[in-house]
């Protein structure tokens, strides 16, 4: 009899219930219990355990909506780190994943009124950079971990000592060339025939007539004397 009872349509189509999503508005925030129908979220109002709970948070309800604000945005934020580090997505494709959950914070429990809202706020924060598109926003996580910012830090003086390394090389192998140019040049100039007038000239001023003798003008000047 019991395992008809288990395996009963009702019995099978409230084991599917309770391991689904139920809708927000039977869930109460403040005791963390999803109820499943209205009558049961109506039953769950009038219980003793809600009342006092009720009781609790108007003695101090900034203090539980500061709460609920925090641990939704952490869990959010954590969600984002670990799913999709770094890389730039959808908002909505990270809210969807987090309220996968069923122990997800409610949004309706926080100071963010909407999703959008919340996206704005976390961009005013500097925790993510995000832009609005025709297709809606998109948020991208800003890792301030100090390790990872050492790690980034360390990467990008290797990158820029490596560019420094490459510059470098690339000067010196500039400048090898341009002096194997000027070599060059300076070699076929000097293997260049001169022209003709340049041997004449020279001719003319290094070979002296065979009838003058190189004492010829002292005989003369002595002559005269």
């Amino acid at each position: 009899m019991g395992k008809a009872d288990f395996l009963s349509p009702k019995a099978i189509s409230n084991r599917i219930k309770s391991k689904g999503l139920q809708k927000l508005r039977w869930y109460c925030q403040m005791c963390q219990k999803q109820c499943r129908d209205e009558n049961g979220f109506k039953c769950h109002c009038m219980s003793e355990s809600h009342q006092r709970q009720l009781l609790l948070a108007s003695e101090n309800p900034t203090k539980f909506m500061d709460y609920f604000s925090d641990e939704f945005k952490s869990d959010f934020l954590e969600l984002l780190r670990r799913r999709f580090g770094t890389k730039r997505v959808h908002n909505n494709i990270v809210y969807n994943e987090y309220i996968s959950h069923r122990e997800h914070v409610h949004m309706n429990s926080t100071q963010w009124e909407t999703l959008t809202d919340f996206t704005k706020w976390l961009g005013r924060k500097g925790l993510c950079k995000v832009d609005e598109t025709p297709k809606g926003w998109y948020i991208q996580y800003v890792d301030r971990d100090p390790e990872t910012i050492r790690r980034q830090e360390e990467q990008a003086r290797k990158k820029k000592q490596e560019l420094d390394d490459e510059e470098r090389s690339a000067k010196f192998i500039q400048e090898q060339v341009r002096r194997g140019m000027d070599g060059k040049e300076a070699e076929v100039s000097s293997d260049r025939p001169k022209p003709d007038w340049m041997n004449r000239t020279k001719a003319a001023e290094f070979i002296l007539p065979s009838s003058v003798s190189p004492a010829g003008p002292a005989r003369l000047h002595r002559t005269q004397t």
